[in-house]
C-alpha cells in the first residue's frame, strides 16, 4: 500500500469518526440520546447474534452491510422515521453524502463501500433485506429498553419496518417478542399519564 492510499484510507476514518456524534432519536437505558456509531455497532452485534436464523447468506456481507448502511448520516445526521416526508428523498440525500464522505478512498475500496450502500438502499439481496430488517429490529429493541421522554409515540414503533421483519419467519418470531415489550411499555406509559396528571395539577395549585 502505498502512502497516497493509507493516507486516503485514514482520512476516510477520520470523517466517519463523526458518527460517533450523530445523535439519533432512541434513548439508552441511562436516558442519554444514542448514536449512529452506537446503533452500528449493536446491529452487527444483532446479525451476529442471530445469522444461524438468516439461512444461506454471505456472513461478511451482512456484517459489512451493518457498518456501511449509516455511513451516509455522517455529514448531516439522521432524520427520525417519524420526520420522514414523502418530499424528502432521504436516501438520495445519504446516497450523495456518502460519496462525499467516500472520495478520499482509492477506487476499489470506494467502489466497493458504495456497492455495499446501495444494495442494502436497494435491498434487492437476501443480505440486504436480512440486514434491513435487522436495522428495524435493533431500534426497536433500543426503543424498549431507553430512558424515552413521556410522549414517547409507542404505537408506532407496533408498525414500524414490519415489511422487512415480517418477510424472514425467524426474524418474524423475534419480532413479536419484541412487539411484546412495546406493548408493556405503551402501558405502563398510560398508567403513568394520570400520575403526572395529578402531580402538575397539585404544583400548579401550591
Amino acid at each position: 500500500m502505498n502512502a497516497a492510499t493509507m493516507d486516503g484510507r485514514l482520512n476516510f476514518l477520520r470523517t466517519c469518526e463523526r458518527l460517533k456524534d450523530v445523535l439519533r432519536s432512541a434513548r439508552t437505558s441511562s436516558g442519554r440520546r444514542e448514536s449512529t456509531a452506537e446503533h452500528s455497532w449493536r446491529l452487527a452485534l444483532m446479525a451476529t447474534v442471530f445469522m444461524d436464523q438468516l439461512g444461506d447468506v454471505d456472513r461478511l456481507r451482512i456484517l459489512e452491510l451493518c457498518l456501511v448502511h449509516d455511513l451516509g448520516e455522517a455529514l448531516h445526521g439522521d432524520v427520525p422515521a417519524p420526520e420522514q416526508t414523502r418530499d424528502t428523498d432521504k436516501d438520495a440525500i445519504e446516497r450523495r453524502d456518502l460519496l462525499e464522505v467516500c472520495a478520499p478512498l482509492d477506487s476499489p475500496l470506494r467502489e466497493k463501500i458504495v456497492a455495499l450502500w446501495d444494495e442494502y438502499s436497494q435491498a434487492k439481496t437476501p443480505e440486504a433485506r436480512a440486514v434491513k430488517a435487522l436495522d428495524k429490529l435493533e431500534t426497536l429493541l433500543q426503543h424498549t429498553q431507553g430512558d424515552n421522554p413521556p410522549d414517547f409515540d409507542y404505537t408506532f414503533n407496533l408498525d414500524y419496518g414490519r415489511k422487512y421483519t415480517d418477510a424472514m419467519p425467524p426474524l418474524r418470531a423475534i419480532r413479536a417478542r419484541i412487539d411484546e415489550a412495546t406493548r408493556e411499555r405503551r402501558e405502563r406509559q398510560a398508567h403513568a399519564e394520570p400520575a403526572r396528571a395529578v402531580n402538575s395539577g397539585q404544583n400548579q395549585s401550591q
